[in-house]
């Protein structure tokens, strides 16, 4: 786990999932746009960061499990969950693990860049595809800057991560359980070619609480290019939810 600011004064601890290929350091700069109540804790993948030399998960069931008994330690107080893309995947299984195994829940789970589970993928599997034919799968998904994927030696590191987090994403077989009871706001793209608004909207089905879509400028990595916003988004949020449980700063 990586809190880039810890905050022993806390309220509220959010817990950020990355998406494939991402790491902890995407979120490293979160704390300074959110309430000064939250504790912004990202989740680190092995592959990367400090964890470069483990290898990543290929299944998601195995990498929920692992990620789970990590965040036991630091489920102290109330929490939150923000996932982008796989991210979102993962976190939403890892809530469903903690009901399941420890009857604890999030207070909210923030979905972003990522159909409802429940539905079928649209698009063909590509985590075993050739190099050249995996790396323009990467550039049409604008995710990976030009300068990194023309980098020889950099792609060298980042492949097997890549592959193995796509192989979480396109392995991962939905099972059927009761909605969660925590609120759910899922984020889209408004042009996001990947996720529609009604893949979106599906979301609603796996909460029996409040469910909430906003959709941002940008493409399926709005996550980056519209940060600003989305940081304001989810401190309104996240100041709603303080206030409700009588905590606000």
């Amino acid at each position: 786990m990586y809190c880039p600011k810890p905050n022993p004064l806390s309220s509220l601890r959010l817990f950020c999932f990355p998406y494939a290929g991402g790491g902890a350091l995407n979120f490293r700069t979160w704390s300074q746009g959110l309430p000064v109540g939250v504790e912004v804790c990202a989740v680190e993948l092995p592959g990367r960061g400090k964890r470069i030399l483990e290898a990543p998960f290929t299944q998601a069931l195995p990498l929920v499990q692992a990620i789970a008994r990590a965040l036991l330690p630091y489920l102290d107080e109330p929490f939150a969950f923000f996932g982008h893309s796989m991210g979102a995947l993962v976190s939403f299984e890892v809530a469903r693990l903690l009901r399941r195994e420890y009857g604890m829940s999030p207070v909210h789970l923030f979905v972003s860049g990522r159909s409802a589970p429940q539905l079928p993928a649209k698009e063909p599997p590509i985590h075993a595809l050739p190099e050249p034919a995996f790396i323009e799968e990467l550039r049409r998904l604008n995710g990976t800057p030009e300068a990194v994927l023309e980098n020889v030696e950099l792609m060298e590191l980042l492949l097997p991560i890549l592959r193995a987090d796509f192989a979480v994403l396109e392995t991962y077989v939905y099972a059927a359980e009761p909605p969660l009871q925590c609120p759910i706001t899922a984020f889209g793209g408004l042009q996001d070619v990947k996720v529609s608004v009604e893949r979106l909207e599906a979301w609603r089905q796996q909460t029996s609480a409040d469910f909430s879509r906003q959709m941002l400028p940008g493409d399926h990595f709005f996550v980056q290019s519209a940060q600003p916003l989305l940081l304001q988004f989810l401190s309104r949020k996240l100041d709603s939810i303080s206030r409700a449980s009588g905590k606000s700063e």
